[in-house]
């Protein structure tokens, strides 16, 4: 199983470029994680480069920048290349295939309060803080609407 979940803070705002060939956006940014530690240990950190494909690396982009905490699901994919040198230089990245904003601008999701500098990015009302219109939920279904296989049978189970 290949499988990888990952919290932390971006250490540099998301770069994007796009494929030759279809044009897709690729984003690429580094976490900063701390690892667990005992008690008096000196603090350690981790510094994984991530990968995001698509529409979900443009709203990388768009919305992300350093400082910003997320929460990443993905997984590790290795590979190697060949220097100007010609030395192989092995790496590995986690491929991100969910993003998740756990702060917005100064405002983190839990409802504290943090300034990111000059960073201060409030969502549109319209796009991100209007919850939708859901139909109301009958509290007890209509015996006569339901379909001839879904009717009550008055048998025991025997099980």
């Amino acid at each position: 199983m290949n499988s990888v979940q990952l919290i932390g803070r971006l250490t540099r705002d998301p770069e994007v470029r796009y494929t030759s060939g279809s044009q897709m956006a690729v984003a690429t940014f580094t976490l900063a994680i701390d690892r667990p530690t005992r008690a008096g240990a000196e603090r350690q950190t981790d510094f994984p480069r991530i990968t995001v494909f698509g529409k979900q690396a443009e709203t990388c982009e768009k919305y992300l920048v350093k400082g910003r905490k997320v929460a990443i699901e993905g997984r590790i994919q290795t590979g190697s290349y060949q220097n100007k040198n010609g030395d192989t230089v092995y790496t590995t990245d986690v491929v991100a295939n969910r993003v998740e904003f756990l702060e917005w601008g100064d405002r983190p999701q839990g409802g504290g309060s943090q300034n990111y500098g000059n960073q201060n990015y409030r969502p549109e009302p319209q796009q991100y803080q209007q919850a939708p219109q859901q139909a109301p939920v009958q509290s007890e279904p209509v015996m006569d609407e339901m379909p001839d296989s879904f009717q009550a049978i008055d048998e025991d189970v025997p099980f």
